[in-house]
């Protein structure tokens, strides 16, 4: 699924593309699933006309601002993202190795604008997973009020973390997937932060000391920073990241140091960790 990085890739590319100019023209693929609480005609006919003010994200929400509400508010899901035709797709962990689809316009578009500078840009969404929405004031309206800080924008001081994560009772991997507490934490970010903090997932914020909440507060923000520095490049991200070996449940894995990765659930969901580190 696109966690933040990949969000914020898309906020950035919209903001070069899109930001200042006249959306002319729109058409929406007929997917009542994809377009939530509106119709595709509606968001057609809320958008053409209108001027692109701001790009903006929240986690893994993503909303345009334009000189008319309602705005239009954008989620991923699984594969989901922005493309235009110079800038092609990002392979996420959910397209595995199949070739990406460069063909434009592209197969899964969910909707497709012109502006009025000759440029295109469309939103694909392949397992139908993601979400556009109109909303008069996206900020103050359900999901984005229920969302927590972002890392890469509203990082709170390590104190006030501090504080917040050694109340929290859930497991640590948990607790950082909760978008309630960390707006935009994916899988593979929590257990990045995990093993970089060197913090066993299993424990409770309520059992960490001040030292290694410190610790998760620091690798969440370098981590989450590094990844928008290589705008969510996965072969730019260090060679000594845990990422890189993560996936496929492989009995056999190991770090970039040779450290042993195990695979468990927590949170209904796949974590891998490393005990020989994580403590």
């Amino acid at each position: 699924m696109p966690e933040l990085p990949e969000v914020e890739r898309a906020r950035r590319l919209v903001e070069q593309v899109a930001v200042g100019r006249v959306i002319e023209r729109v058409r929406c693929a007929d997917d009542e699933i994809v377009f939530q609480g509106v119709t595709p005609r509606t968001v057609a006919r809320s958008l053409t006309g209108r001027t692109v003010v701001a790009s903006r994200r929240r986690g893994k929400q993503m909303w345009w601002e334009l000189d008319q509400r309602p705005w239009p508010l954008f989620h991923f899901g699984m594969t989901g993202q922005f493309v235009t035709p110079a800038a092609g797709p990002l392979r996420l962990a959910a397209h595995g190795r199949k070739a990406l689809d460069r063909s434009w316009p592209p197969r899964f578009w969910k909707i497709h604008l012109w502006l009025d500078d000759g440029g295109e840009l469309a939103m694909t969404n392949s397992r139908r997973l993601g979400r556009i929405r109109l909303q008069q004031d996206p900020e103050h309206e359900e999901p984005l009020c229920r969302l927590g800080f972002d890392p890469l924008d509203e990082m709170p001081p390590v104190g006030e973390f501090v504080d917040a994560l050694r109340r929290r009772k859930g497991v640590l991997k948990a607790v950082l997937l909760d978008q309630g507490f960390a707006a935009g934490v994916g899988n593979w970010i929590a257990d990045e932060v995990l093993y970089q903090a060197r913090i066993d997932p299993r424990r409770r914020g309520t059992e960490l000391s001040e030292a290694e909440a410190k610790r998760i507060h620091a690798k969440l923000r370098a981590i989450v920073v590094k990844a928008c520095e290589v705008d969510a490049d996965k072969q730019r991200f260090p060679k000594s990241w845990l990422f890189h070996h993560r996936w496929g449940k492989d009995a056999e894995a190991r770090t970039a140091k040779g450290e042993a990765i195990e695979h468990l659930e927590l949170g209904g969901r796949t974590t891998a960790w490393v005990p020989a580190v994580q403590k």
